[in-house]
């Protein structure tokens, strides 16, 4: 229960709602057991004073005061369930946006070690747990103090003595709804996680439906889906059997209170000269079957705490997660242009690789930078050390002769259009991929949108189809080749007009036609801007002010486009081989 502490503050948040639910769980409680009592009363009067001329008078007051009392009994239990569950509801709110908001300021290297699939968890299958703790199982549990203590009050004025042993089997009862709700919480913990695996096999399936084809992979995948899904069966199977056992355990455990109430009922009459009457009897039977499912949810509210405890223990390591990187200025901050590298080194964490070693280098306004290197050689490292992704491990990194951690790090990235290698588009239209890119204080019309796509070279493309700008691209974009996705990165980039434009080898699904003309359109703004072009193709970065050609984090060498081929040295190796592999492509297309 430690870990559920955490949610006091939830609690104490909503504490008026939650204490006018246990009113009204007092209020529907009240008229519950009063109800047998009118039963008792109609028993009694039948058996003893039955007067023919009167019944129908008598059958229809009765009548009527229990039909008050039911009506009494459900107005207070449809508050009750407003109150209580509603403020569970309210509570799952909060925690999933507190869940959220620490999903935003968690950093880089927090998602490198996490897989989405828990993460996702903790924010869905996690908090659920936690809802069903705090609606039904406080509802249940303050239900069951109340109706108990109501019950037992009027059970025991009537006798203590059978009182004392028609509730003999409820604590056997609780106890073994207690077991059969583990052993099925276990068993369906089990499901669940087979539910996963198939969910993730057809994700794939669905998600790399072209590699699946191109390498006949359909009868591998399927397989794998019936391995998985034969599992399920079994698991799920085993769990249709216990819970077989559930409802005539307690149907058996009621019976047994019921046939002894009769039973001791009947024998106590006997032996204390009438003093239990038929009435009382009947009304022992109503309170029975009235605190039977209150005790059977004693084992299943408690399973209800353990899986919440469970839940709420993941949820809080993860809020209490602090972000590697923060912000620790808030004051307004103008990117004038200028950035500097001063001996920055940096080593993964996880791996021990050092991608960057003694890296030094300087953009003033208006410069374009380009670093050219093969993979793994460190240039991604550089644009998320520039982001503050992460901080570097020496060195240091200035904006404008500023330390980058005394840099308001928000106002910065709102300044920088950052073309990723990795394109990600999300489903949704196409317009509302482009105004992705908008800062808050940002706005754009339709026209805005269709110049910012034709300077990335891709309008031609996306007029031809039937919706236009309203077309809604599939997951990731896949409805669309690679060659569009990265156009439309690029433009997602430009409508935010940038003080810092970042491409991060987003041409690579181009052909060199096509980078020429993108790189062409977008002149006007590398030119008044800074400008950093990271890349592995010659071709994208000849043009630029001062090129870095990077080798294992290294730098070996530097200068213009000119100077670099006159050292002869691997810039210029790199650059005669990348033509002479242009022209093998241009003689194989003629």
């Amino acid at each position: 229960m430690k870990s559920l502490s955490y949610l006091n503050k939830y609690l104490i948040k909503y504490k008026w709602r939650l204490l006018l639910g246990i009113v009204f769980i007092i209020g529907s409680n009240f008229f519950h057991v009063n109800m047998p009592l009118i039963v008792k009363d109609a028993v009694n009067q039948f058996d003893k004073n039955f007067d023919p001329e009167n019944w129908l008078d008598l059958a229809l007051s009765l009548g009527g005061i229990y039909i008050l009392l039911s009506l009494g009994k459900g107005v207070f239990l449809f508050f009750t369930r407003q109150t209580i569950i509603i403020v569970s509801r309210y509570i799952e709110y909060d925690l999933k946006n507190e869940i959220y908001r620490q999903y935003q300021r968690l950093t880089y290297n927090f998602y490198k070690r996490n897989n989405t699939g828990d993460l996702m968890n903790r924010i869905s299958e996690d908090v659920t747990k936690v809802r069903m703790y705090l609606g039904p199982g406080v509802m249940y549990t303050v239900n069951l103090v109340i109706l108990f203590t109501f019950t037992i009050y009027a059970m025991i004025n009537i006798s203590g003595e059978l009182t004392l042993y028609t509730l003999t089997p409820l604590p056997i009862m609780s106890f073994l709804v207690y077991k059969v709700s583990s052993r099925m919480n276990r068993q369906s913990e089990r499901v669940q996680r087979e539910q996963s695996k198939i969910s993730t096999i057809v994700q794939e399936s669905f998600s790399g439906i072209t590699v699946l084809k191109a390498y006949g992979g359909e009868k591998r995948f399927q397989k794998n889906f019936d391995d998985s899904a034969n599992t399920y069966l079994k698991k799920h199977m085993d769990l249709v059997k216990t819970n077989a056992f559930f409802m005539p355990t307690i149907t058996f455990l009621i019976g047994i209170s019921t046939i002894l109430t009769i039973y001791l009922g009947g024998v106590l009459s006997f032996e204390t000269q009438n003093s239990i009457s038929e009435g009382d009897i009947v009304a022992f039977i109503f309170y029975v079957n009235m605190l039977t499912w209150p005790f059977a949810s004693v084992g299943w509210v408690t399973s209800l705490v353990q899986r919440a405890a469970a839940s709420q223990e993941r949820i809080n390591e993860f809020l209490k997660e602090e972000p590697e990187i923060k912000n620790n200025n808030y004051q307004p901050f103008n990117f004038d242009g200028k950035i500097t590298f001063d001996n920055v080194s940096y080593t993964f964490e996880s791996s021990g690789i050092e991608a960057i070693r003694n890296l030094s280098f300087e953009i003033k306004k208006g410069e374009t930078l380009a670093i050219l290197g093969r993979t793994g050689s460190g240039k991604s490292t550089v644009i998320n050390l520039l982001m503050r992704q992460f901080d570097p491990i020496d060195g240091e990194i200035r904006i404008d002769d500023k330390p980058l951690p005394t840099v308001n790090i928000e106002e910065f990235r709102k300044q920088t259009g950052v073309v990723p290698q990795e394109v990600f588009l999300f489903s949704d239209s196409i317009r509302n991929n482009v105004k992705f890119g908008l800062s808050s204080d940002q706005n754009a019309d339709d026209n805005d949108v269709k110049n910012v796509l034709k300077t990335a070279h891709v309008w031609h493309n996306i007029e031809e189809f039937k919706q236009g700008l309203d077309t809604v691209l599939g997951e990731r974009g896949v409805n669309l080749s690679g060659g569009q996705k990265q156009r439309v990165s690029i433009a997602r980039a430009l409508i935010r007009k940038p003080k810092f434009l970042i491409l991060d080898d987003c041409l690579s699904a181009v052909d060199t036609e096509t980078e020429e003309i993108i790189l062409g359109n977008i002149k006007d703004q590398i030119e008044k801007n800074t400008t950093l072009i990271v890349s592995h193709r010659v071709s994208s970065i000849r043009n630029a002010d001062h090129i870095l050609v990077l080798d294992n984090g290294r730098k070996i060498e530097e200068g213009s486009h000119e100077e670099l081929l006159a050292k002869k040295g691997v810039y210029a190796d790199m650059y005669t081989k990348q033509l002479l592999e242009d022209a093998e492509k241009s003689k194989e297309e003629e």
